[in-house]
């Protein structure tokens, strides 16, 4: 056969061996790899190029990278390389060839040779969107890889490819999101964004689209936005993965019926997502519906026995029905499935708190507390944020124990770790222990050294205005509660609890009139629902103390108006109804109501126990009152009404030690909680039951 034939032949034995490879390519490649190839001739001059030898070592090395892809063979690597090298002679200017010899040093991890290819290509060929291509992937595996500067120049290395890329393939989708996440890791929002929207005109119901866009607007700060951006997605064109991001979003916005709503259309198209059902289990328990949520976590369990987070959360909602015993069962399953976590302890914590068995409490939250304890002693924040959690819990456990001091150098463990705003906290809990332990004047100091050390913090200059109220400086504290108004004729939202630091100063020293302009100021900046009742709540209780009952009552009202589930406004309005003795079954009600929303609150505990007892339910009140004298052990209020109840059941040594425990918080009290004429009743009736010992001949130490 003359060369002439040979040559003309090529074409065809090219086509045969492409078909061959589609219909047995593995044979084909191990007939390859077991004879040697005829060399190609040498084109005849520089711009020549023979396309037939091109396709054919094409062919062969399309077979060799396949068999070395799937067999991990390197000498099959090496065999398709050469092969591509053999159809690049025969055809230099071949994008097909360039562009898939380096796709292959790219896929062996020779990442060297992948961009000096592509960078050939693309300076041969600048509209090569496939070379392009092939160096941003190349700098985006070097971006995942690196660390530090040579990783930030990385990232503009890609940003420029798919710049690129996105020029010469503008209703790419993937290119355009892909470009706009390297924006954001670029910290470039603005571009972002434009990339993103430009991805929405492409295809504005596309999965990825949509949760790009959320997800931009949630690391902007706006979840607001970001809730819309999905939302706006007609309901039947919404992916499982979108109902479950949009019920996170409305997690975070606090809008727990919303987040309802999406995980349970997330659960309507993917039943078995496990993450799906906990997040509803949690949006139920912030709406409110514990025992929806309940069966929720009971059924996960079911499935997974081993479920340790949903056992924990599972026991959450047993303590917060008041189930204590079983929420510690639940806790110790989940405790032999898990060591050293951090919600098991703060969980086991609340339990044994709402039980009162404080030492057992304190040791939950210092086990959690060492394990928030960094190994570098450096926190990100999420660590601080569950440190800070952790010590507030703490020092509040040591200030229902009376461990004052206790409590006060926790606070100063939060205080260590930095920021104004921790440094503000700790100085309000202690002010607090202070206050607890009836220490006014170890309240006033610390109150003091917080002003000069913080001064232009608002809220810190404020508490320092209220504990020299409570001190009797009235002027000087009216003084410095004025100094931290804006100065603007129609006020600011800011302005809102300055005022109510001037009402309650005012109110404390029974300046009614001062208290009620206050109010009125307060009145004018209130838009918030939450802000009105809060007001209502606390005009009501300014009336009360003044005997205007009437106008108690109204404003009781209008906040239960707002919402009806307020545990303060049903604590506070049921208690001035059981004072007054007048419609008992309703006030009662109420209270139960509040302590249902708070079961370990002392001040709802001592209203129901007090409810119990007008009503003539001795025994429910007694173990009422008990329950919140171990919470609020320094309310003269709360030992009197104990005594009380003790005296009416016969029990008037009790009833006795109480009433003195009673007069001995009254004489350490302030002058806003020790009225005389409270103080002059305590001490009639505690000599009143002494004499009834005395006529039964018994005295009050036997």
């Amino acid at each position: 056969m003359s060369p002439v034939l040979r040559t003309s032949l090529l074409p065809l034995c090219c086509t045969v061996v492409l078909l061959s490879f589609a219909g047995s390519g593995r044979m084909l490649a191990q007939n390859a790899t077991a004879k040697t190839v005829a060399p190609v001739p040498a084109p005849a001059a520089p711009d020549a190029f023979d396309r037939s030898a091109s396709y054919y070592h094409y062919g062969l090395a399309k077979i060799y990278e396949d068999e070395a892809s799937s067999g991990g063979r390197q000498d099959l690597a090496t065999q398709a390389i050469e092969q591509y090298k053999l159809a690049l002679d025969a055809d230099p200017g071949s994008r097909l060839l360039q562009d898939g010899l380096s796709n292959l040093y790219f896929k062996l991890g020779r990442i060297r040779e992948a961009v000096t290819a592509a960078q050939e290509q693309v300076d041969k060929h600048p509209d090569d969107a496939d070379a392009h291509m092939l160096l941003g992937r190349v700098y985006l595996r070097s971006l995942g890889d690196g660390q530090g500067p040579q990783s930030n120049d990385m990232l503009q290395l890609a940003i420029k490819e798919y710049q690129k890329i996105a020029e010469l393939k503008p209703n790419d989708l993937e290119t355009r999101l892909l470009l706009g996440q390297l924006y954001g890791l670029n910290h470039d929002s603005a571009k972002a964004e434009e990339q993103f929207k430009a991805a929405q005109q492409i295809d504005g119901t596309s999965e990825e689209v949509v949760l790009s866009m959320a997800r931009l607007y949630t690391e902007q700060g706006d979840p607001e936005h970001a809730a819309k951006v999905i939302a706006d997605v007609p309901e039947d064109d919404r992916s499982a993965r979108m109902d479950f991001a949009l019920a996170g979003i409305y997690d975070q916005l606090k809008q727990p019926k919303k987040a309802v709503d999406a995980y349970k259309l997330a659960l309507d198209q993917d039943p078995d997502n496990v993450d799906a059902k906990r997040g509803l289990a949690n949006a139920l328990i912030a709406a409110g519906e514990t025992d929806a949520a309940a069966k929720i976590f009971a059924d996960i369990i079911s499935s997974d026995p081993q479920d340790a987070q949903s056992l924990i959360r599972e026991a959450d909602i047993q303590r917060q029905q008041g189930h204590y015993d079983q929420a510690l069962a639940t806790l110790k399953k989940a405790g032999a499935l898990v060591s050293n976590n951090m919600e098991l302890d703060y969980n086991e914590g609340l339990v044994y708190d709402a039980l009162g068995r404080y030492d057992e409490a304190i040791k939950s939250f210092k086990d959690m507390l060492a394990l928030t304890e960094p190994t570098d002693g450096k926190y990100d924040e999420q660590s601080r944020g569950n440190r800070v959690l952790c010590l507030e819990r703490l020092a509040y456990v040591y200030r229902e124990a009376n461990r004052t001091q206790d409590a006060v150098e926790t606070y100063k463990l939060m205080a260590a770790l930095g920021s104004d705003d921790l440094q503000a906290r700790s100085a309000d809990g202690i002010i607090q222990a202070y206050r607890d332990a009836h220490r006014w004047a170890d309240a006033l100091h610390t109150a003091a050294d917080a002003a000069k050390a913080l001064p232009n913090n608002r809220d810190v200059q404020l508490t320092y205005a209220s504990q020299l109220g409570d001190a009797g400086k009235l002027d000087e504290a009216i003084k410095l509660a004025n100094a931290q108004l804006s100065g603007k004729p129609n006020g600011t939202p800011e302005d809102r609890v300055v005022y109510f630091t001037i009402a309650d100063i005012n109110s404390r020293a029974k300046r009614w009139k001062e208290a009620s302009l206050a109010l009125d100021k307060v009145d004018t900046l209130s838009a918030k629902p939450e802000d009105k009742v809060f007001l209502y709540s606390y005009k009501a209780n300014v009336a009360d103390k003044q005997k205007m009952f009437d106008e108690a009552e109204s404003e009781y009202r209008k906040g239960l108006a707002i919402d009806p589930q307020s545990a303060a406004i049903q604590n506070d309005y049921g208690y001035m109804l059981v004072d007054r003795g007048i419609r008992l079954d309703e006030a009662v009600a109420m209270l139960k109501k509040a302590v249902s929303y708070d079961p370990q609150n002392g001040a709802y505990l001592d209203s129901l126990a007090w409810g119990y007892y007008k009503q003539g339910q001795y025994t429910l009140a007694e173990d009422y009152e008990q329950k919140a004298a171990a919470r609020t052990g320094n309310d003269p209020t709360v030992l009197d009404h104990l005594a009380e109840i003790y005296a009416k059941t016969g029990k008037l040594q009790q009833a006795v030690a109480e009433w003195q425990k009673s007069l001995a918080q009254y004489a350490t009290s302030l002058a806003p909680e020790a009225d005389p004429a409270d103080v002059e009743k305590v001490q009639h009736k505690l000599e009143g039951a002494r004499v009834k010992l005395a006529h039964a001949g018994v005295g009050p130490g036997k």
